[in-house]
């Protein structure tokens, strides 16, 4: 391509392509493996671990949320984590409505958690969760309109860089406390859990663990055609201009508030339906998914797989969430916490740009080298800080 073709760059790339197919394979085998095969067979794949799987399924789309705001625009939010978790009590509030009579009380309207705690009545904000298209409106509208009311506030008032990460992570702190109340009508600090099914089937069954694990592949594959997609337009470029310096954006006459607050709000929503996909595999949301910490983990996961590369998120999410279940099931389960950080340093110090970002510009180096035969490597930009 020459430096004055202005086309912009194919949808999906090797990688992408790659990643989709990889992503398609475990889609189709998986589900073969545990449906059509027995369970002394050696190929089998036992349920827990299609749970599993799919677990690792939703974290990897809501790090792909993050990779689009913070690798494309710059905004590092540390309370990304709040709108996974409210994707997930959207879900969850749907799954309890429909456990009815069979709980332990016996209730047929109100969850086990409000018979305890004697309510009387149906809070008004429950109401329309008994109907999964409206439970499934609400995991977008939630998130959606959080992100919307935080960002049209924070990004119109230009709070930038290490302001706006603190204020993210006081936000789904704050509601950290909110949901461990009792008297908010959420279950408090036991959250919502003991679901029996999804549309009718029941949710422990294997065929529904295959079916959301499939669902899960589906919507990481469909975040990231998205995500690519508007990285690669003219949208996707201001974005980029805006992350690398956003002063001269403002100056050429663009509204750089207008741009970051609609990739916020993409990025919110992608994260909620992360968090309604992951409720039903794990079987329980509660306060703890609005730890800040939480949230912090998975800017480890995206700077692990590479920031700006949306694949590298996507993959750093799977090798963290694997190495956290491998070593917090053995003797290394109480240093794990340190594991992590010495991680998240490593890579900071010699792998910067995660490891598909490096990947890419040892590639880019050597494509360089190839082109202009004795030429020296052309030295690749550093992404923003």
């Amino acid at each position: 391509m020459s430096m004055t073709d202005t086309r912009p760059p194919a949808l999906l790339t090797t990688s992408g392509l790659v990643f989709l197919g990889v992503l398609g394979a475990a889609a189709v085998l998986v589900p073969a493996l545990n449906l059509l095969t027995a369970p002394d067979n050696a190929l089998h794949v036992p349920t827990y671990v299609v749970s599993l799987l799919g677990k690792y399924l939703t974290y990897a789309l809501l790090a792909l949320s993050v990779d689009l705001i913070w690798g494309y625009v710059g905004i590092l939010s540390l309370g990304h984590g709040a709108f996974f978790a409210l994707g997930g009590y959207a879900m969850g509030m749907y799954l309890m409505r429909q456990i009815g009579p069979r709980g332990v009380y016996g209730d047929p309207v109100l969850p086990d958690f409000m018979v305890f705690l004697n309510w009387k009545e149906l809070p008004w904000f429950w109401y329309g969760f008994d109907l999964f298209p409206f439970a499934a409106l609400m995991v977008l509208l939630a998130p959606g309109i959080l992100a919307l009311v935080f960002g049209w506030f924070a990004f119109r008032s230009r709070v930038t860089g290490v302001y706006l990460s603190i204020i993210t992570q006081a936000m789904t702190f704050a509601l950290l406390l909110a949901f461990f109340r009792n008297d908010m009508g959420f279950g408090g600090n036991n959250g919502l859990t003991d679901f029996k099914d999804i549309l009718g089937f029941n949710i422990q069954a294997d065929g529904t663990r295959v079916v959301l694990f499939v669902l899960s592949a589906v919507a990481l594959g469909l975040g990231y055609v998205l995500c690519r997609f508007l990285v690669r337009s003219h949208f996707g470029k201001v974005l980029v201009a805006i992350r690398d310096a956003e002063t001269r954006v403002r100056f050429t006459g663009y509204r750089a508030e207008n741009y970051k607050l609609v990739a916020f709000v993409v990025s919110a929503m992608l994260a909620g339906i992360a968090g309604a996909l992951y409720v039903p595999q794990v079987g329980i949301i509660n306060p703890s998914e609005f730890s800040p910490a939480n949230s912090i983990e998975i800017i480890v996961w995206v700077a692990v797989g590479g920031r700006g590369t949306l694949v590298g998120a996507a993959l750093g999410a799977v090798l963290v969430n694997y190495a956290k279940t491998y070593f917090t099931s053995g003797l290394l389960a109480p240093y794990w916490l340190f594991m992590l950080g010495g991680l998240f340093v490593a890579v900071t110090l010699f792998l910067p740009k995660g490891i598909v970002g490096t990947f890419y510009d040892w590639r880019a180096r050597r494509r360089a080298s190839d082109d202009i035969p004795g030429a020296e490597p052309a030295a690749t930009p550093k992404p923003a800080e």
